[in-house]
C-alpha cells in the first residue's frame, strides 16, 4: 500500500540576528532555492514537532526542548529560538510533486516558523533533499527563492524578530 503525504506542511525561516537568511537547494530541482520545508509524518503530529524533525533531517541543525540535559554542540539551538509565526498559506501543488500525494490532493498548508540560530551554525544537508546552502541577506534572500510563499515569509522577518 502506497504511503501519500500529508498535504499539510511546514515552512522554516532559518535566520540570524542580523536577518542573515539559509536557503538550501533542491536536489530534484536545480536553481530552486528554498527554506526548510516539509509535511507532518502523521496526523498526530503537531506542527512544532515537525518544524524540529525538518530542520534537524535537511540542515543537521538540532532544536533541543529547554529541559534537555544533553550536551549542547555547535548546531544545537533552544527551543524559544523557533517561533510559531501564526501564519499559513494555502497553496496548489505544483505539478511536478503531486504523485506524492493521494489522487485528487491538489493544495497544500503550509505552516511558517522562524528559527533563529547563530551564525556559525555547521549547516549539514541531507544529500538526498539538497545540494547547495547559501547565507543572504533577507531581501536577497527572498529574491532568489522559487516560491512566492518563501519570498514573502523571508519579507517578513524584520517584523517577526524578538
Amino acid at each position: 500500500m502506497k504511503v501519500y503525504k500529508i498535504p499539510e506542511s511546514v515552512l522554516v525561516v532559518i535566520h540570524t540576528a542580523d536577518l542573515d537568511v539559509l536557503l538550501i537547494e533542491r536536489a530534484d530541482k536545480a536553481g530552486f532555492w528554498q527554506s526548510v520545508t516539509g509535511a507532518k509524518d502523521t496526523a498526530e503530529e503537531s506542527l512544532f514537532e515537525t518544524a524540529v524533525r525538518e530542520v534537524a533531517e535537511e540542515t543537521g541543525i538540532r532544536v533541543l526542548p529547554e529541559e534537555s540535559d544533553q550536551p549542547l554542540h555547535s548546531n544545537d539551538v533552544p527551543l524559544h529560538n523557533l517561533q510559531d509565526w501564526h501564519l499559513s498559506n494555502t497553496y496548489e501543488i505544483y505539478p511536478v510533486w503531486r504523485y506524492r500525494y493521494a489522487p485528487g490532493v491538489t493544495r497544500n498548508t503550509e505552516h511558517v516558523f522562524g528559527l533563529m540560530v547563530p551564525r556559525t551554525v555547521p549547516v549539514l544537508l541531507a544529500p538526498a533533499e539538497h545540494v547547495h546552502y547559501i547565507w543572504l541577506p533577507y531581501r536577497e534572500a527572498a529574491a532568489k527563492c522559487f516560491s512566492a510563499s518563501n519570498a514573502e515569509a523571508i519579507l517578513q522577518l524584520p517584523l517577526r524578530i524578538r
